[in-house]
């Protein structure tokens, strides 16, 4: 009992030290001024549900007896970027990430998107921003003109350490399936 008792006091000591020990190196450093950047971006968004190429997937939804299924909802995308309202126009880029439906009145649209917008060409080529926001509620045919922010928590490459907004006017809705194609007006800071 003697050595059993003697034994987990070691181990109890071993324990302890691993701590004080095996701590990481770091040292904090005082950065220098950096000078702010704001960058302007106009893009059209593509969001496709339909058809036999879509660019968003329904991957879960509630156990509900609602058809068309919304409240709950969650969605997956894909979707191009391009420089202008038809999808056959110059592609810039690609926005990837997720969605969730939140409204359970079925004559509106709300959402909370996360989304990565990735730009392929130009001279933002393989720079990044990060949306994550809340898509306030809105008619499913939005009025002509309809403008909604988004918030804008990030970026990589050209846009690193980005915060701003999104201006979003969405232009179409061709479908009951919720096909969308939504014009972007964002605006960056970062360094």
């Amino acid at each position: 009992m003697e050595k059993q008792m003697i034994f987990a006091w070691a181990m109890i000591f071993c324990l302890a030290m691993a701590p004080v020990y095996g701590q990481y190196y770091s040292r904090t450093v005082k950065a220098g001024p950096r000078v702010e950047k704001i960058t302007h971006l106009h893009f059209y968004f593509h969001d496709i549900r339909s058809g036999s190429n879509p660019t968003a997937f329904l991957i879960g939804s509630p156990n509900i007896t609602q058809d068309p299924p919304s409240y709950g909802t969650l969605f997956a995308m894909d979707d191009p970027l391009t420089t202008e309202f038809e999808l056959t126009s110059t592609l810039v880029g690609n926005a990837q990430g997720l969605y969730l439906a939140l409204s359970r009145d079925l004559t509106k649209f709300s959402a909370v998107f996360y989304a990565d917008f990735t730009f392929t060409t130009g001279r933002f080529n393989g720079s990044s921003f990060s949306l994550f926001s809340r898509f306030p509620p809105t008619d499913v045919v939005p009025a002509p003109g309809t403008i909604r922010e988004m918030a804008i928590v990030g970026g990589t490459g050209k846009f690193r350490m980005a915060t701003g907004f999104a201006l979003l006017r969405p232009t179409s809705s061709s479908n009951t399936v919720g096909d969308a194609n939504v014009e972007f007006n964002v605006t960056l800071y970062h360094y």
